[in-house]
C-alpha cells in the first residue's frame, strides 16, 4: 500500500488545505452543524499537528457476508451498519484493532471507523471520534488510516444533530493525539 513514502511537508501542506476548506464549510456552508451566533464568530477548529506516525497501513480481515448491526445513536436512537470486518495495525509497538462499517442503506462511498482512545475527555471530544476511509478493493488485505484525518461528530457542535456512539469494541486503550481537537474548551 505505500506506493511512494510520503513527505512530510507536503503532507501536511495538503492537510492543512483540507483543514481550511472545512473551516470554511463550518463558517459558511449551508450544513454547518454551527447555530447561525456561531458561524458569525467562528474562526476555526482545533487540530494536532500533522504528523506521519498516525498514518498507519492496517490489515483488514473482511467479513465474507456482513452481519447488519444496530450502533447505538447520542440520541438513544438506533442506526443500522454493516459490520464490514477489522483492521488491526500497530501503534507504539503495541497491537489494536478497530471494527470497520459500512452505512447498511448502500449510500455511503466510504468506510466508517467511529473510535474511543485516551485523548477523549481532555484534549478531544469526551464522546469519540470518527475516521472515514475508501473502500478497498476485494483482492486487497490493507487499509490506510489516517488518524490526522480523525473529525469529531457533528452533536459535538450542537445538541440537535444525533450521531453513532463508537461502540465497546473500537474503545484504544491508548491516546491517538491526532486530528481534530476538542471544540469546545
Amino acid at each position: 500500500m505505500n506506493d511512494t513514502k510520503l513527505d512530510i511537508s507536503t503532507y501536511a501542506a495538503q492537510l492543512n488545505k483540507a483543514r481550511k476548506e472545512k473551516n470554511k464549510s463550518f463558517r459558511q456552508g449551508e450544513n454547518s452543524p454551527l447555530v447561525a451566533a456561531e458561524k458569525a464568530s467562528f474562526d476555526s477548529l482545533k487540530y494536532y499537528p500533522a504528523s506521519l506516525e498516525f498514518v498507519i497501513n492496517a490489515t483488514v480481515a473482511r467479513n465474507e457476508t456482513p452481519d447488519t448491526v444496530t450502533m447505538q445513536m447520542s440520541d438513544n436512537r438506533t442506526e443500522k451498519y454493516l459490520n464490514w470486518g477489522k483492521a488491526n495495525f500497530t501503534i507504539d509497538k503495541a497491537a489494536q484493532q478497530l471494527t470497520i462499517y459500512l452505512k447498511a442503506t448502500g449510500t455511503d462511498s466510504t468506510l466508517f471507523i467511529p473510535f474511543t482512545d485516551l485523548t477523549n475527555g481532555r484534549e478531544t471530544y469526551g464522546g469519540g471520534r470518527y475516521l472515514d476511509a475508501p473502500i478497498p478493493k476485494l483482492n486487497v488485505g490493507e487499509i490506510k488510516l489516517d488518524f490526522n484525518a480523525a473529525y469529531n461528530p457533528f452533536c459535538a457542535y450542537n445538541n440537535e444533530y444525533s450521531c453513532p456512539v463508537p461502540p465497546t469494541d473500537n474503545r484504544l486503550k491508548i491516546g491517538i493525539p491526532a486530528g481534530e481537537k476538542s471544540y469546545h474548551d
